[in-house]
């Protein structure tokens, strides 16, 4: 049977107040699920056999959510204070503040000189890490997408370091590896033993990265997340609830850094 998922915009009559979210009716989905997801907000996912109908689909819904306001509210506050505190750092600029490998580096925008191409680099500043970004004169990019380019290189250059790193003791083969922007998952593991990761993840700390392509190369040996799945991420990262964590509290900066300014 072929896999489908419809996805709208729906509003849930919580005993709190209204709340806006994304309804998705998935014939994939075994169970009801809430998520938070930076693009979306909430998402509440439903399995398509137990809703024949969208308003099915929403009755389900907002009778699970409703046992569920106290947490949703509580991390949609913490997602709002996130984006009020992304807004107040600004957009990219010479003097800015940006977040990469998990630490603070302030951005240095300087002319490059003479004919040299345009260049983005991590310096030890005298009053700490800089990202120095050089650009030629010739260059028409936006800040944003020049850093981007730069940040999508260094994430694959990690990421391969990891696979390279763990592949062979895990005794796993990837067949490829590509780098996208992903909205909803850090990383991805097909039935061909292709992998994707977020290039996101470059922003994170180091090990939060090792601890995403762990998880996916494990998924070469174990497709499902039973224990004989988890034992082998164990294995490899045993602190990865500690990662995974992280990336779930800190998914709304991840996702907003490089965002066009309003």
């Amino acid at each position: 049977m072929t896999s489908t998922t419809t996805e709208w915009r729906a509003r849930l009559r919580l005993p709190g107040g209204d709340i806006e979210c994304t309804l998705r009716r998935s014939t994939r989905a075994r169970n009801m699920r809430l998520t938070i997801d930076p693009r979306h907000t909430a998402v509440v996912t439903v399995p398509a056999r137990a809703a024949r109908s969208k308003s099915d689909a929403e009755r389900l819904a907002q009778s699970f959510v409703a046992d569920r306001e106290s947490w949703l509210r509580r991390h949609l506050d913490r997602q709002s204070k996130q984006l009020a505190g992304l807004a107040a750092l600004g957009p990219l600029r010479n003097g800015a503040t940006f977040t990469y490998r998990g630490l603070a580096h302030k951005v240095r925008v300087e002319a490059a000189s003479g004919r040299h191409r345009t260049t983005v680099g991590r310096e030890g500043g005298e009053f700490g890490d800089e990202l120095v970004i050089r650009l030629s004169g010739s260059e028409r990019r936006s800040l944003n997408a020049v850093v981007e380019t730069w940040l999508r290189s260094q994430a694959r250059t990690a990421i391969e370091r990891e696979i390279a790193r763990h592949a062979e003791p895990m005794a796993v083969a990837p067949l490829a590896v590509t780098i996208r922007d992903a909205r909803t998952r850090w990383g991805s593991c097909s039935r061909t033993r292709r992998l994707s990761f977020s290039w996101r993840l470059v922003l994170a700390p180091p090990e939060a990265l090792e601890t995403v392509v762990v998880h996916e190369l494990a998924h070469l040996r174990v497709f499902g997340h039973g224990p004989a799945f988890w034992a082998i991420v164990a294995s490899r990262r045993p602190d990865h609830r500690v990662w995974r964590r992280w990336l779930r509290d800190h998914a709304v900066e991840l996702h907003g850094a490089l965002a066009p300014a309003e």
